[in-house]
């Protein structure tokens, strides 16, 4: 069992499982899963549900809300998984200036494999016309950004398996 992990972010783009891993993830260390969507203020679903991409004003409070609970949980527990895109590098600076010992998760898999998965769902706000925008705004995580990569292809079980080895080595 791992012990003394530090936050972590399963981020990506929407569609790539974010919420199924992290779930599972917390599951498996036995820590407390958060989606990031949960965070999100009732302006900021409303513009995703009209498929109107966010912006990085809108997104600001959302980050930090984000950051806060990864710094500081609001129950008195030690560490918590958060699903979160956390797309851009000004954003995972953001959520580490909460957390500088964050590691990011980062599910990560070809344009049309992450179509083919948001056309069979459905969900409450996030149209699949935004993932276009979301693959656009992407930016590669640094040598310098603590995180493992996943690719998305297999079952998020076996996707889990990956990521416990590889917080076990690091």
């Amino acid at each position: 069992m791992i012990t003394n992990l530090p936050p972590l972010v399963v981020m990506g783009v929407s569609g790539c499982g974010k919420s199924t891993v992290g779930a599972l993830l917390g599951e498996r260390l036995g820590l407390p899963f958060f989606d990031g969507d949960d965070f999100h203020p009732p302006a900021n679903k409303a513009k995703m549900a009209s498929g109107t991409p966010l912006n990085d004003e809108d997104r600001a409070p959302w980050l930090a809300e984000i950051g806060a609970a990864l710094a500081t949980p609001s129950d008195g527990g030690g560490t918590r998984i958060i699903a979160c895109s956390a797309l851009k590098r000004s954003y995972r600076d953001l959520l580490r200036s909460y957390a500088p010992d964050l590691v990011f998760i980062h599910l990560a898999g070809e344009a049309a494999t992450i179509s083919g998965r948001i056309s069979g769902r459905a969900h409450e706000y996030m149209p699949s016309s935004l993932l276009a925008s979301q693959l656009a705004t992407l930016e590669p995580l640094g040598t310098d950004e603590a995180h493992v990569p996943v690719n998305i292809l297999g079952d998020p079980g076996l996707l889990v398996d990956v990521i416990v080895r590889e917080l076990e080595l690091s």
